[in-house]
């Protein structure tokens, strides 16, 4: 049953806390975790804020990779663990300053004149996060320079972009994002648009970056090519880590947006989540939030709910940021615990006429975490009805959901911040970024590591190699040939639904020369090459 007004307020009391040094609040009256919960968190919590602790100072926190991990000291360049890498920091954040001034001044130049774009060429963590600061900082009116994004190695959805920049790729400055320069999305995206350059009459390394690894082909390309600039990227920051790294910083910088601003409010709540305090450590909080959800286990969706629409991509940069650091298969003792908290969300309250109706009546797999933004714009709104805004309405709107869901014995966490700016942004990516490793600590995995990832990448690799094979086949054929005799004559009998797939594709793009002849049923097609 429901509690009375009366024990709601009181809970609400008891659960509310407020942050003024980060403007932030976090209120946990809706989590329906019992009084003691917290408490016999105790030693998990204690033994979380060690394993941070030692993180920061610079202990090997990634052993599948005999790595460090550092991205607390991209905004306080004081706590690495070493000189060198402090002026390292210290001068990349220069170097990026000093480049984004030098392009709005016109100093560093297109064939087209001043830069007024800049093409982002990344995936996962080098497009999520620079997308989502992006949408949620951009003043379109003072802006020095329109963001794009090949961040998918879809050929459609890159001519998007470039159909899009037709005329003005002479003033569009690329950057290529790759700490491996392997990453094959990225450099499929980095060959689409040199291509798009050159039918242009371009030399792309005259307006191309790369933000990369030191010695990798991403840098040997940009070296041996000549480009505007290279940036590092170090092995102790991950990718899903890496917004307030050189990936995130140099995007936002030549946008024209606040990056000082950013590393203040990440190194403002930095400092106050190392605060070894369950009721001072909004981070702490929400971690132990997500571990009474799930049961430690996962067992429920995280929604989450931003009531703004700057921060409609938050949902999308927090997938990578916490399904890749907790979805494992094995613990830190090689146990198999299949961990992991799926995130989905949209914004509010577009959301309550989507798939707020499940939420608060289908499967009962979630908890909700709602974010309040409680400045509603710049300026003075009008009035929809007497004195009432459509901002007021926004809030009444959230209050409303979080009431009907809670209501039905849905739970929900809401995050209370001042306004969206450079400093709140920070704060949010910072805030996230330890409660994911708190969470990691007490239920017992690595954050830092995707080996999933990597067996996806293998995988591609593997259809490409198939392909290759399949092609050849079908070149030395006199006449069509079905899947199966081409899973039978490359000796990839194991393999023939691939080559079904593979076969389709390419018959489906008349410019790679392969035909498909339709027979009785989809698996009596036949094949043929016609150039």
């Amino acid at each position: 049953m429901n509690e009375s007004s009366e024990q709601l307020w009181e809970r609400f009391q008891k659960y509310y806390s407020e942050f003024p040094s980060i403007g932030l609040s976090l209120d946990l009256s809706r989590m329906k975790f019992a009084d003691g919960f917290l408490e016999a968190k105790r030693s998990d919590v204690e033994n979380a804020f060690q394993k941070m602790a030692e993180l920061e100072a610079g202990a090997i926190s990634n052993p599948d990779e005999n790595r460090m991990v550092g991205h607390y000291w991209l905004r306080n360049a004081a706590l690495a663990p070493d000189a060198e890498l402090q002026k390292a920091i210290e001068g990349n954040l220069k170097d990026i300053e000093t480049f984004a001034a030098d392009v709005h001044a016109g100093r560093v130049a297109g064939d087209g004149g001043q830069f007024e774009h800049i093409l982002i060429i990344g995936i996962g963590g080098s497009a999520l996060g620079p997308q989502f600061v992006s949408n949620a900082l951009s003043q379109p009116a003072t802006d020095k320079a329109t963001p794009w994004f090949f961040d998918n190695t879809d050929p459609d959805g890159m001519d998007k972009v470039i159909s899009a920049l037709e005329g003005k790729l002479g003033r569009t400055l690329s950057i290529v994002i790759s700490k491996s320069g392997g990453t094959k999305e990225t450099r499929n995206g980095m060959l689409e648009a040199k291509k798009a350059y050159e039918a242009a009459g371009l030399d792309f390394a005259k307006h191309a970056v790369a933000v990369t690894g030191e010695g990798s082909n991403l840098d040997k390309v940009a070296v041996s090519e000549g480009w505007l600039k290279r940036f590092p990227m170090w092995d102790w920051v991950g990718g899903r880590t890496s917004e307030l790294a050189g990936v995130g910083l140099i995007p936002a910088a030549l946008q024209g947006l606040d990056i000082k601003g950013m590393l203040e409010g990440a190194r403002s709540c930095d400092e106050l989540t190392r605060i070894q305090s369950i009721g001072e450590n909004p981070a702490m909080q929400l971690a132990l939030m997500w571990l009474h959800s799930g049961n430690a286990k996962g067992e429920k969706d995280m929604v989450i709910l931003p009531y703004k629409d700057r921060l409609e991509l938050f949902s999308k940069y927090l997938q990578q940021l916490i399904m890749e650091s907790l979805g494992k298969e094995l613990d830190l003792d090689g146990n198999v615990v299949n961990q992991g908290i799926a995130v989905y969300g949209n914004k509010g309250s577009t959301d309550q006429h989507a798939y707020v109706q499940q939420l608060r009546e289908g499967v009962h797999n979630f908890f909700v975490t709602f974010i309040e933004v409680l400045k509603d714009r710049d300026g003075e709104s009008i009035e929809v009805q007497e004195g009432v805004t459509s901002g007021d309405y926004l809030s009444g709107f959230l209050q409303g959901t979080r009431k009907a869901l809670y209501e039905k014995d849905r739970e929900s966490v809401t995050i209370t911040v001042n306004e969206v700016s450079p400093f709140t942004v920070g704060v949010l990516i910072a805030l996230y970024e330890r409660a994911v490793g708190f969470y990691a600590s007490m239920v017992n995995i690595n954050a830092y590591h995707q080996p999933g990832v990597e067996a996806g990448k293998k995988a591609a690799e593997a259809v490409i190699s198939l392909q290759a094979k399949a092609v050849e086949f079908l070149k030395a054929q006199p006449e069509p040939v079905s899947v199966q005799q081409v899973a039978e004559g490359t000796g990839e009998t194991d393999s023939i639904e691939s080559l079904f797939k593979i076969l389709n594709h390419l018959a489906a793009n008349p410019d790679r020369g392969v035909e498909k002849l339709a027979g009785a049923t989809p698996f009596d097609s036949k094949y043929r090459i016609t150039a």
